[in-house]
């Protein structure tokens, strides 16, 4: 089998963590947990950044800085993993879905002209008009690294007093080439941004998350909350009802080998990218999805678009490949599509329900060999299936 997206440990992973553990401090507290917080704020260019036990907790704990509320709406895409959208219920609030654009990251003309139309402004306050429920916030999501349209998105968000956290969890090592937050990486434009170390992700802890921001309160707060919320650290006296959101020492010190290759691990992701893309080339039922032009992205999945099928013959391939031992996934089931998510607000959901009938993912770990990409290729160009 040639796996979808594995960890790829070529660094100084197992002298990091056999010290965490000769150290005794593999709990959570410990020296690596410090540094490798100092290590990723350093990395993207923030003030500081907070660990955590994943992604999904960093989105949870996001939401709640930014003042999300019970009976309170957030606006979500609905093309992206379920993670991204569940912390708005934790909280007692709803989500509004969001339709995609051509990055496949949530479209800031339509996310304009619902504000504009089916919202007002009050005392500074975006209210929706039907429900008279306020929407104090909205997360982006930067999907597989691409980057969203994060100029239109801020300028919507100051206009119509919206909080914006960013889901940057497959996108650490993305950042604008050009424009007006040239240089400024994915997670660094918004409120807050949010990374995720799944076993997945471009670099991994196993699991595990960061929170970063350039609001030292935001900062302080989220360390208190992810923490129990110990006010006297030695008489275990807490002030608020916290989280147990820490990450472990020995998460932390394979993380900080891992960051240490994080740019390598980006050069071998866009150099397979391209490698496929060139060999692929004449195949006229295939096409992969680009990146966005305006930015460095970390190339994390590859994004094959089927021209020519039906869900059904989609299917029928993904099948086909898996018996030849190519991994391969269809894109996200849309959310608001979702059991629990079938009553929620939804709004002009067009080109997500496309896309999500044409994309798959298919192998794009950075130990995957051009002779491996050759197979994946073979295979693809010699699909009969329709």
């Amino acid at each position: 089998m040639i796996p979808l997206s594995v960890p790829n440990f070529i660094g100084r992973e197992l002298d990091y963590v056999t010290n965490a553990i000769k150290t005794e401090w593999v709990s959570t507290g410990g020296s690596y947990i410090d540094l490798f917080e100092k290590k990723i704020a350093e990395y993207v260019g923030t003030i500081g950044a907070v660990s955590c036990q994943n992604g999904t907790a960093g989105i949870h704990m996001a939401l709640m800085l930014m003042g999300v509320t019970r009976e309170q709406f957030v606006i979500v895409p609905t093309l992206t993993f379920i993670a991204a959208v569940n912390p708005v219920r934790y909280l007692g609030a709803e989500p509004i879905f969001l339709d995609c654009d051509d990055s496949l990251c949530l479209d800031p003309f339509k996310l304009e002209k619902f504000c504009k139309e089916e919202c007002k402004v009050e005392n500074d306050k975006l209210i929706h008009k039907a429900s008279q429920k306020e929407i104090p916030c909205i997360v982006v999501v930067h999907v597989f690294g691409n980057m969203a349209d994060m100029e239109s998105i801020m300028d919507i968000a100051s206009t119509y007093h919206l909080k914006v956290v960013e889901d940057a969890t497959e996108a650490l090592g993305t950042y604008y080439t050009q424009g007006k937050y040239q240089g400024k990486f994915a997670g660094t434009i918004g409120d807050i941004g949010i990374y995720s170390f799944n076993g997945n992700k471009i670099i991994t802890t196993g699991g595990g998350g960061m929170l970063v921001s350039d609001e030292k309160e935001i900062l302080k707060k989220a360390k208190h909350m992810t923490t129990q919320a110990k006010s006297d650290e030695l008489y275990y006296e807490h002030d608020e009802v916290g989280y147990n959101y820490r990450m472990t020492n020995i998460q932390a010190a394979l993380g900080v080998a891992q960051l240490e290759n994080l740019e390598r691990f980006i050069q071998i992701k866009r150099d397979n990218f391209n490698y496929y893309r060139k060999q692929m080339a004449d195949n006229k039922n295939y096409e992969f999805l680009s990146f966005s032009d305006k930015v460095r992205p970390n190339y994390w999945f590859y994004s094959l678009y089927l021209k020519d099928i039906t869900n059904d013959n989609r299917d029928r391939f993904i099948q086909y490949l898996l018996e030849k031992g190519i991994q391969v996934r269809p894109i996200w089931g849309l959310i608001h599509e979702q059991k629990p998510y079938l009553n929620s607000l939804e709004y002009q959901i067009e080109k997500a329900s496309e896309y999500r009938k044409r994309i798959i993912n298919i192998p794009c770990s950075t130990k995957l060999t051009e002779k491996e990409i050759d197979i994946i290729i073979n295979v693809i160009n010699e699909y009969r299936g329709g």
